[in-house]
């Protein structure tokens, strides 16, 4: 085998694990700055119950931008001409280490009263002003991983096999109240990055 050879067989290789875009979607309720949340289907069996927003997996000939669109007219029934893409977000893995690509957008010339989400997959829609994650930190929680083998491994192969053997996996996981509604997992961490970053450049006395 030659150097060729290899370029050859990786030459334009995309990753293998699934990509995915979600619209953090802007919306102006009674003139008030809000993003637009959908509770998920019962029916689902993916995350029956729980708060998301709109969003799926990015298709052949699609970037982010066009399947946050798409996925939000499929959702909410939002005609892609009201949807105004703003920016992209910090990029998120999920546990299964796919991609998660965050998009923020504006819903234009759209009345929160008349959405008519898909009720297959959408359970119903709420919105949180924009002015209450600026005033309300989210409650942040460490959830751990410890390692879990049969036994067979050959840590004696290893340098520093104790350390490995005891290693537990930390991270934060977000979570924010509002109205009885609970949001959290990567949809806290995605409206919790946006409003860190908003933060970063509004005045001190809109804070």
């Amino acid at each position: 085998m030659e150097i060729n050879d290899i370029k050859n067989i990786f030459k334009d290789r995309k990753r293998k694990s699934f990509e995915y875009a979600v619209l953090a979607p802007l919306i102006e309720v009674n003139n008030v700055p809000s993003l637009l949340y959908q509770v998920r289907s019962s029916q689902l069996k993916r995350q029956p119950g729980e708060i998301s927003f709109p969003g799926g997996r990015i298709e052949e000939g699609e970037n982010p931008r066009l399947a946050a669109i798409r996925e939000t007219n499929e959702e909410m029934g939002i005609d892609k001409d009201n949807i105004e893409i703003i920016g992209q977000l910090d990029s998120l893995l999920d546990s299964r280490n796919n991609l998660i690509y965050p998009i923020l957008g504006q819903l234009n010339n759209i009345n929160f009263d008349d959405i008519n989400f898909f009720k297959d997959e959408v359970a119903e829609v709420f919105t949180v002003p924009i002015d209450f994650f600026i005033k309300n930190k989210p409650e942040i929680y460490e959830m751990s991983y410890k390692m879990n083998e049969d036994g067979s491994f050959p840590f004696h192969k290893i340098p520093n096999s104790t350390m490995y053997q005891t290693r537990t996996l930390t991270y934060p996981v977000y979570l924010y109240e509002y109205n009885n509604y609970v949001i959290w997992g990567l949809t806290a961490k995605i409206t919790f990055n946006f409003i860190k970053e908003l933060i970063k450049k509004i005045p001190p006395d809109q804070c």
